[in-house]
């Protein structure tokens, strides 16, 4: 099992052309956790696999967490999107993230990514503030 993060800019990105914000992740957890999500290339992702999602605003820290349901396919409906990854989010999971999301500092992070994998010296914090 990898562990990745999933970097989301409120301001710039939507999810069905809803705002990718904590709030809507949340709701969504909770009322309709399966996505599917873009990718800009197709990583190794596998069934199995977690996707922490990163939110850049207001406040840079992951707030949610999902499971890689597929391994990534292509999009043959968009020509914009190379790449679709169908996951569910954790409603506990991202319950317990919401209330208490783990900040950019504790991460390790360098430069930011739409995806790359999770340190390992975070792996810890993001399970114990996910109650995973």
């Amino acid at each position: 099992m990898a562990d990745w993060i999933y970097i989301l800019n409120p301001n710039k990105d939507t999810l069905d052309g809803e705002p990718s914000d904590r709030d809507t992740i949340r709701r969504l957890a909770e009322e309709e956790p399966e996505l599917d999500l873009w990718l800009s290339r197709r990583n190794r992702m596998r069934p199995g696999d977690r996707l922490w999602f990163f939110f850049t605003h207001p406040e840079a820290a992951v707030a949610a967490v999902a499971g890689v349901d597929e391994e990534p396919r292509d999009d043959t409906d968009d020509p914009d999107v190379p790449y679709l990854v169908a996951v569910t989010l954790l409603t506990e999971a991202t319950k317990a993230l919401y209330r208490d999301p783990v900040p950019r500092d504790e991460l390790g992070l360098g430069q930011v990514r739409t995806v790359q994998k999770v340190k390992p010296e975070a792996l810890p914090v993001l399970l114990e503030r996910a109650g995973l």
